[in-house]
Order: structure tokens, then sequence, then C-alpha cells
């Protein structure tokens, strides 16, 4: 989640975090040497805002491999921005040039591409054990198999300025219509109520997941499976624009040319109260603000605070392609994703959710903020919409947000991208 959909040039970054090895002769990428083998390791994830971490580390495995197997490892990592890798992603599969090791979003990319045959079994390997039981599901196929070493788990809606919600006296919101209210009293103070960032399209695209998730608890619970039998419509889903036309026409400006990191820091600058964005750019927003005090709510879309529930998911988790000509380092690195001795700094750092057993660094105040509606039972599991469809979401309320696009050509081009995916996945 999560979110799968994170993140602000359309180029693909890629960098060498150490000098590769000539691989002249072989077709495997891995060379002998006197000192035992050197194994070029491709990495795929799509988080370029966090590349100082996973740089770091990449060098810890690297460093680890060597003493342990005296193996040296040259690892190419490629971090495209998330409006861009699942395109790319696909292509490299289906072209046969696959990455080693590659993140893909659990929820929606597991099914197909485990079924496509894209992904290793990783069912026995020593990270399984570790997973909490809570995470373990997310990240196993249809046949039972784990497929993939979880990175975000995500309990998300809407971030929030607490300290400008208490300086002003407002309550969390839980209907739409206290969430108009709410916006009336920030404007009357002179502050804008959501920070707007549509540049990528997959920051629009989160209105999607939503309101899909809420409306399936209540009186849309058939939703997915009529649409994944050409039997449904978005003209169900109009919640989508009472939301969305709420937010845009009480936001800051130019929506079209911020991202995802300009517009972390404006939200840690107070430019506005609310940003419809997920946790996952917790470490960018204290980057630019390590003071902020901001926390995480879930999205009223109608007046029914039934439907006002905080979205669970496993987004980035990472995976093994099953034709890695170097299955072994690949492992070995997914492996070391949950090392007892290291993986706890390293999630900390990304400010990740813990997810495994030996995790054991304190929660962060917006995942506690989350928990508490959890505990209540007042959240839902992210909804298995295919990715198409998302990346189609994102694309048309961009254009419905600039007026290009209305509200029935937004449904319709959502209707057909799901009949397409129905078309090649049945």
């Amino acid at each position: 989640m999560k979110v799968w959909k994170s993140v602000a040039s359309a180029v693909l970054v890629s960098v060498l975090l150490a000098g590769c090895g000539s691989n002249a002769g072989t077709d495997n990428g891995q060379e002998e040497s006197a000192s035992g083998s050197t194994v070029s390791l491709k990495v795929f994830v799509a988080q370029p805002r966090l590349k100082e971490h996973y740089d770091k580390y990449i060098e810890q495995f690297k460093a680890k491999e060597k003493a342990e197997k005296n193996i040296e490892v040259n690892v190419q990592l490629e971090m495209p921005p998330a409006d861009n890798a699942p395109q790319i992603l696909k292509t490299r599969l289906a072209s046969n040039d696959a990455p080693d090791v590659f993140a893909l979003h659990a929820v929606n990319e597991i099914p197909p591409f485990s079924k496509a045959g894209y992904l290793e079994d990783l069912s026995g390997q020593p990270f399984v054990d570790k997973l909490l039981d809570s995470v373990k599901p997310s990240v196993t196929d249809a046949e039972g198999k784990v497929v993939a070493v979880p990175l975000e788990t995500l309990s998300w809606g809407y971030l929030y300025n607490k300290d400008i919600f208490e300086e002003q006296g407002l309550e969390v919101p839980t209907t739409l219509t206290e969430m108009k209210a709410v916006v009336e009293k920030l404007k009357a103070a002179n502050i804008t109520p959501f920070e707007l960032s549509y540049k990528e399209s997959w920051i629009p695209q989160l209105f999607l997941p939503l309101t899909v998730g809420a409306l399936t608890q209540s009186e849309h619970k058939d939703f997915v499976d009529k649409m994944n039998q050409d039997q449904g419509s978005f003209s169900d889903m109009k919640a989508l624009f009472d939301i969305f036309d709420l937010v845009n026409a009480n936001g800051t400006d130019k929506a079209l040319e911020v991202g995802g990191d300009d517009g972390s820091a404006a939200f840690a600058s107070g430019s506005a109260a609310m940003w419809i964005q997920g946790p996952w750019f917790a470490e960018t927003i204290l980057k630019s603000n390590p003071d902020l005090n901001f926390g995480v709510a879930p999205m009223p879309i109608n007046d029914n605070p039934d439907d006002t529930k905080i979205n669970l998911s496993t987004s980035t988790s990472l995976a093994v392609s099953s034709s890695s000509k170097n299955k072994e380092v690949a492992l070995d690195f997914v492996n070391y994703i949950l090392d007892d001795k290291d993986s706890s700094a390293f999630y900390e750092a990304l400010k990740f959710n813990p997810v495994a057993k030996i995790h054991d660094f304190k929660s962060f105040p917006w995942v506690d903020d989350a928990q508490k509606y959890v505990s209540e039972g007042k959240a839902y599991q992210d909804p298995s919409i295919p990715q198409a469809v998302k990346d189609e979401s994102g694309k048309a309320l961009q254009g419905y947000y600039s007026g290009q696009l209305n509200q029935q050509q937004v449904i319709d081009a959502l209707d057909k991208a799901w009949k397409s995916y129905n078309k090649v996945n049945k």
C-alpha cells in the first residue's frame, strides 16, 4: 500500500553502490576470483526518498557476505519514482530481464505476479518464522507459499497537524459533515485545511482505496467481487467525489506542480492542517521539521461514522525473482532484511512499523494513533484493487482535478480499466 503508491521525476534513478566487476565470458553476473566469488546483484525498490538508508543497509549486507561467505557482492540499486515503477517492473519481468530482488505491493501485486510464475517460493527461508502472525498472510500467495519479505505495513487515512488542531480546539471528525465543520473553522482562522500534491498520479489515487475500503465494509460489500466478474461499476463509489471535491475546494494552490517530497516539506512547515497521505512519508516530513507533531486519522467519506475507519495494508515487500541467476545471494539479501542484529535499526530509520518478532524498537506516535482505531475495530483491510485500476484512477483524478474529465468520465475510465484487467487475468 503500501500502499502500496510511493515518488518526483519520471527519470529512472540507477545507483551503483560498488564498482561492478567485469562479467565478460559469463551470462550469470558471477565470476570466480582468487579470493572467492564476485556476484552482481540487481535490486529494484521504488523508494528514492529513502536511498541513504538503503545504501547503508546494503553496505552492511555486503560486508556480512564477504566476512561469512567470502563473496564479493556488487549491488546495482534501481530506485524509480512510484509513478513509473510498476510499468518498468512489468516490462522487465515480461522480457526476462527481471531484477534479482524487487519490491512489489503485497496486496495488489502478489496475486498476479505469483500466478505468472515470477516469484520464488520463500516459504523455507529463515525470515519466515520471524514474521508476526498478523503480517505473514499478506505476503502469502493463493497456494499458501510465502513469496516476499514485508517492509511496510501501513495503518493510514490522512495526516493532520496535531498542534493546529489543538490550538483551534478541533476534534478529529468522524463524518463528512463534521469534516466540513473542521474545514470552515480552519478557514475562519486563515489556516489552509488541506495540502494538495497531485504532480505524481499515485497520490490522488489514494482516494480510491480509502473510498472502496470504507464502502465495502457496509453498503457495497460485494463491490470487488462484482468488479472481478464484470458485473459492477464505480458508479457505486460516487462518495469518492464528495470527499475529493471537498479537499480540492479547500486546499493549497498548484497541486499539479507539487509532488510528494515538496508536499512533505510544505506540510512539515505548517502550510496546511491536513494531508491525504500515509505515514510512509514520516521520514521525509521529519527531516524537514523534526519537531512536527502530526497524527494519523481515518478519512470520513460520508455521514455514516461506521464507515470512517483506518486502512490496514502491507505494501512494499521484497520478492526474489524465480529466474534469478544469483539466487543464493538474493536469498541471503532478503533474509538479511530481517537480520536478528541489524533489522530493527533499519526499520526504525525508515520509520516503518515492526513486522517481525525480532523488532524491538518503540512504535512511533502516529502508529499508536492508528492502532487505537484498530483496537476499537475501526479498521479494514486494504481492498484488493488491481494495480492497473489504481494507476488509471490516479491519472483520471488528475484529469478531474484539472477540469479535463467529469465524474462520469472518471467512472467510465475505471470500469474500463478493471474490465481490461479481467480479460488478461482470467
